[in-house]
């Protein structure tokens, strides 16, 4: 990849002291004392959404603080020039996000704040420094990581913290792709688990919101500012930008508008609607992901990363119908999954592409079986029904939406996603399909990043997917194996400029490499 002589990710984090955060910076404080005479950033920093002229940053304060903001393209800050300052209130539980625009396209950014106690103007907190690096215009090497998953399943932060996210690091992506359940909002932790083989998982660091499951919005709060207590999350945040999307456990297991909590008692709270509010709320607070004026709270969007790659997030959770064995025929508002007007979005941004490659990002496998009910084996979760048939309920939205990049002549569409707890290499080949009426494509499943692993999953035929690929816990194994058993996953991309072709790589958590496949573009015709 190219790379500037000067700098170098790893060298950054060593000089600016990015991650070096101090022991009061390690909690996810609600209060402060005034014998803490600077302010602290307390959870690093993080950037996302980069584009070729713009991108997102993000902190949080320890206390309400105006924090200042400067930007440079050297690492020496010599050319910096500052943007006003933004101030962190308790009502936004002391984070803010600030859009940088007017950045050079395909140039390494640097950022540096530094905090200031409204309360006494004089206290000054040491400064923190980010960076990212600015989508082309022209061609170029482009790497990517994605995964997802994290701090699922009782799993949090033990004595070797997250190491996938330190693994991904080491790779240097332009950046990474978090394909949602970025948090577990219901997975509480415990100190101590017993392991099959008798020994201990301990997590080294629990707050008080992640005893229980989240309800309140200061508890969904929690769960985000819990993952960045991480030493190699928060490494990773200050040098990458990370792209996110949503899934279910950002609410709660499975959710759907209609999910319906009167029988658990963990639960005080039984609105779905509140509950999700409060989620979103808190994705968007602790997230620097962009913010859609004409949607608030909009998860899906695009994001355009030069000549050769345009990436499309999807939402599969938010306009979804009721989980359940729904087999209708038409589609329906209940029968859907994306919903008419993510359809009708994605139909257009796809047509108007002129990128070589399009990046489908989906928080959900599209031929992977998913159950609500996993012990039953009863109702669909996912895209997939599990009847090996021709395409019925949610599979008719993807049906449609396949067969328009097949009439409409769009090429070199690829799905990435996550969910499953393995990793896996589909090729959808119509020529072993139910339903046929499209072009073949592939789909990459990747994690857990930090979560209890499982699987695998059956696969349905209706869009006739071929296994090419899989790592999954084996039989003697068991499922909900922790991250120390080393099943945790992330997948890397590169696209070259010059062949223009793009190349997947399946890794695991050490950084041994499990499957590499590489992609030819198909030229318009």
């Amino acid at each position: 990849m190219s790379r500037s002589a000067s700098f170098t990710r790893r060298n950054f984090l060593a000089s600016s002291g990015a991650v070096a955060l101090t022991a009061a910076a390690g909690l996810a404080l609600p209060s402060y004392s005034r014998a803490n005479a600077r302010p602290v950033f307390t959870h690093g920093v993080q950037s996302g959404d980069v584009d070729a002229t713009t991108g997102m940053i993000w902190t949080r304060t320890d206390r309400p603080a105006r924090v200042n903001i400067e930007v440079s393209t050297t690492e020496s800050f010599a050319n910096a020039y500052s943007l006003p300052p933004l101030n962190a209130f308790p009502d936004s539980d002391l984070a803010v996000k600030q859009l940088l625009t007017d950045l050079v396209s395909d140039q390494d950014i640097f950022y540096r704040l530094t905090a200031v106690d409204l309360s006494d103007l004089n206290a000054v907190s040491e400064p923190i420094v980010g960076h990212f690096k600015t989508a082309p215009t022209a061609k170029r090497n482009i790497r990517f990581a994605w995964s997802g998953d994290t701090v699922g399943q009782g799993w949090g932060i033990d004595e070797t913290g997250m190491k996938t996210y330190a693994t991904i690091a080491s790779h240097t992506p332009d950046f990474f792709l978090h394909s949602g359940d970025t948090i577990y909002a219901d997975g509480p932790l415990v100190e101590e688990t017993t392991l099959k083989d008798g020994s201990k998982w301990k997590n080294r660091i629990i707050t008080d919101e992640k005893r229980k499951v989240a309800e309140t919005l200061d508890e969904y709060r929690g769960q985000w500012k819990y993952n960045m207590l991480d030493d190699h999350v928060r490494a990773l945040n200050a040098i990458c930008p990370t792209f996110l999307q949503w899934d279910d456990h950002e609410v709660l297991n499975n959710w759907s508008s209609s999910k319906d909590l009167t029988a658990d008692d963990r639960y005080t709270e039984k609105s779905i609607a509140l509950l999700s509010a409060r989620a979103a709320r808190a994705f968007h607070e602790m997230t620097p992901i962009r913010y859609t004026p004409a949607e608030p709270g909009r998860v899906y969007r695009k994001i355009a990363y030069g000549p050769l790659l345009d990436v499309f997030f999807l939402d599969l959770r938010s306009y979804r119908g009721p989980n359940g064995p729904d087999m209708e025929d038409t589609i329906t508002p209940e029968s859907s999954i994306l919903g008419a007007n993510q359809v009708r979005w994605l139909k257009r941004e796809l047509l108007n592409s002129r990128a070589t490659w399009k990046v489908i990002a989906a928080d959900m496998p599209l031929g992977l079986v998913v159950w609500d009910n996993a012990t039953a084996k009863k109702g669909a979760e996912a895209v997939a029904n599990g009847d090996n048939g021709p395409a019925k309920g949610r599979e008719l939205e993807i049906a449609d939406l396949l067969r328009f990049i097949k009439s409409a002549g769009i090429r070199n569409t690829v799905w990435f996603t996550a969910d499953v707890h393995y990793t896996a290499a589909h090729y959808y080949n119509p020529d072993k399909a139910q339903f046929q009426d499209f072009e073949p494509f592939w789909e990459f499943v990747s994690g857990p990043i930090h979560a209890g692993t499982f699987g695998p999953n059956d696969l349905d035929q209706t869009f006739g997917p071929e296994l090419k690929f899989i790592k999954a816990p084996t039989p003697e194994q068991g499922q909900n194996l922790p991250p120390s058993a080393g099943l945790q996953f992330f997948g890397l991309v590169d696209i070259d400029a010059a062949s223009e072709q793009m190349t997947v790589r399946l890794m695991d958590r050490d950084d041994a490499e499990l499957y590499k496949v590489t992609l030819d573009p198909v030229r318009s015709i």
